[in-house]
């Protein structure tokens, strides 16, 4: 059995400004996720969520700290790794909040885009594209345009896509707050089983009430630092 997490922090800070004027977002941020494992994060506004999303997405840079993905140190004090884009595109799914799938292209063509711009040819792209879509439960959409399908179908894709390249983490941030009760916990069953049957780590950043009893662990953060609480079932 692999026991590497998928993800690791280890003292992650990260600053915005200098002098008297700089703001500590995260404090030394600690954290482990394995394989297969879905985690909620939560915490009041200002306290450090989107800036840990963002670091863990590599969308900014930390200030001190380590990040690892798979036991692989992509964070250490600087960057170790050398093409963030590739990094974000091949290792790190995303999940937002807003399915923002492209308008002008339908459901298979959006899950698709992705693998095909990693150099899948677009007959092994589309292959699996449809394969997740099956696997979610909206294969019957796959040549439908995105304003045609209903908000749970929307954040299926959405998840799918996220899905596309195999990644080894997906971060999803409030990917359940336009939806009503029902859907939400269907979306949250989704990534749970998509978690497993992938081996794929994720985090899921909310303030949704109805699916936090959903986390076997839960992640808080308060004023830059994390607390973990393992959730009873």
């Amino acid at each position: 059995m692999n026991t590497t997490p998928a993800i690791e922090l280890r003292g992650l800070c990260k600053r915005y400004g200098s002098g008297d004027t700089a703001v500590d977002a995260l404090k030394g941020v600690d954290m482990r996720i394995a394989p297969g494992e879905v985690v909620g994060l939560v915490g009041p506004s200002g306290s450090g969520k989107s800036t840990l999303l963002k670091s863990l997405g590599a969308v900014i840079d930390p200030t001190a700290g380590q990040m690892f993905l798979g036991g692989e140190a992509i964070f250490d004090g600087v960057w170790k790794v050398k093409d963030l884009r590739t990094l974000r595109r091949d290792r790190i799914g995303f999940v937002f909040q807003a399915p923002y799938l492209i308008p002008f292209l339908d459901v298979t063509d959006n899950v698709a885009l992705l693998p095909m711009l990693a150099g899948k040819s677009n007959k092994e792209a589309r292959r699996r594209a449809l394969e997740l879509l099956e696997a979610l439960d909206v294969a019957h959409r796959a040549k439908s345009n995105p304003s045609l399908l209903s908000g749970g179908e929307q954040q299926r894709v959405s998840i799918a896509r996220a899905l596309a390249n195999n990644p080894p983490v997906i971060l999803a941030d409030e990917p359940t707050a336009p939806l009503d009760g029902e859907r939400a916990l269907a979306v949250v069953k989704i990534l749970n089983d998509m978690a497993q049957q992938h081996q794929t780590a994720i985090i899921v950043v909310t303030h949704d009430e109805k699916i936090i009893p959903t986390f076997k662990r839960l992640y808080h953060i308060r004023d830059g630092k994390t607390y973990e609480e393992s959730v009873s079932t």
